[in-house]
This record gives structure tokens, C-alpha cells and sequence, in this order.
């Protein structure tokens, strides 16, 4: 996988984000489908926090192959 497509799928996971906030209900965040909005927020960012390490790693193998 390389940086280009790890950056398509970060902007898409913050699309996704946008979407999920919109179908919260703020007054009730936790009754019927504000639930299941939270719970794909919530998975969205872990989505975006395991691509940025994945491509952090990256960055360092590439340093250290580069280093030798």
C-alpha cells in the first residue's frame, strides 16, 4: 500500500465522519440511530490513527533502509 492510497482512505474515513455527524441527535446522543452513528465515528478514527502509524512506519523503515 503506498502513501497515495493510505491518504485516499484518510480523507474518505473523514468523510465518513462528516456523514455520522450529521445523524446524531445531540439532545438524545444515545437512543437508536445516534448510537449506531457514534460507533461508526468511533471506528472511523481508530481507522485514521492506524493509517497515520502505518504510514509513520513507513517513514522509519524507509530511513533506516536508506541509513545503511
Amino acid at each position: 500500500m503506498n502513501r497515495t492510497f493510505s491518504v485516499i482512505l484518510i480523507i474518505l474515513a473523514l468523510g465518513l465522519i462528516a456523514y455520522n455527524v450529521t445523524l446524531v441527535d445531540f439532545e438524545e446522543p444515545f437512543q437508536g440511530d445516534s448510537t449506531i452513528a457514534l460507533i461508526g465515528i468511533m471506528a472511523s478514527l481508530c481507522a485514521v490513527v492506524l493509517l497515520l502509524i502505518y504510514i509513520t512506519s513507513k517513514k522509519v523503515e524507509n530511513k533506516l533502509k536508506n541509513r545503511d
